[in-house]
């Protein structure tokens, strides 16, 4: 009994410390070019990511079609996914601009309100995810993070765990349509 206690506190301090671990969106402050959140994400995006398990094999291929809209400080990410495997998916975030850099969303396949902070050229997104797998539905948690490379390409590397537990990254590549 007292190997298992000390087991469960061992891995809680491991998964404490790997949360605390990692940078600081205001880290980001003077890095350029300055990313407006709203500028951005305001008309038709392409992506193209790889879903990684957590040795790092991709596990999974998609590509998403983003259709953005901003009506002052509320917007609407509209995002149809279509994967490797010939299954395609659909989320819309509705966002909102509190100020300060300050981002909250919602979406139906997501819990509660997702929060955000943008600095710099970067952007970090947390939430949990409802995520189906083989007919069952999980809830993971997202550490989202999104780096403007210029006026038309943002890179995006996102985290996925489960009680602190690492399982995988989705990495992606953001490229906004010419007007």
């Amino acid at each position: 009994m007292q190997r298992r206690l000390l087991l469960a506190a061992g891995i809680t301090t491991a998964a404490t410390l790997a949360g605390c671990a990692g940078p600081d969106i205001a880290s980001y402050t003077n890095e350029k070019p300055v990313l407006d959140l709203r500028t951005y994400f305001n008309g038709t995006l392409d992506a193209y990511g790889v879903f990684t398990d957590r040795s790092g094999a991709v596990v999974k291929r998609f590509t998403v079609v983003m259709v953005c809209t901003w009506n002052g400080d509320d917007g609407v990410l509209d995002e149809t996914f279509n994967y490797s495997d010939g299954t395609t998916g659909k989320r819309i975030w509705r966002m909102k601009h509190l100020g300060n850099g300050q981002f909250s969303g919602t979406a139906d396949d997501v819990v509660g309100t997702a929060r955000g902070e943008q600095r710099g050229n970067a952007f970090r997104w947390g939430y949990t995810l409802l995520l189906p797998v083989d007919g069952k539905t999980y809830e993971v948690q997202f550490d989202d993070w999104m780096y403007l490379m210029d006026s038309r390409v943002m890179l995006n590397k996102a985290a996925m765990s489960k009680f602190g537990i690492h399982l995988g990254e989705v990495t992606l590549s953001f490229v906004k349509r010419a007007p």
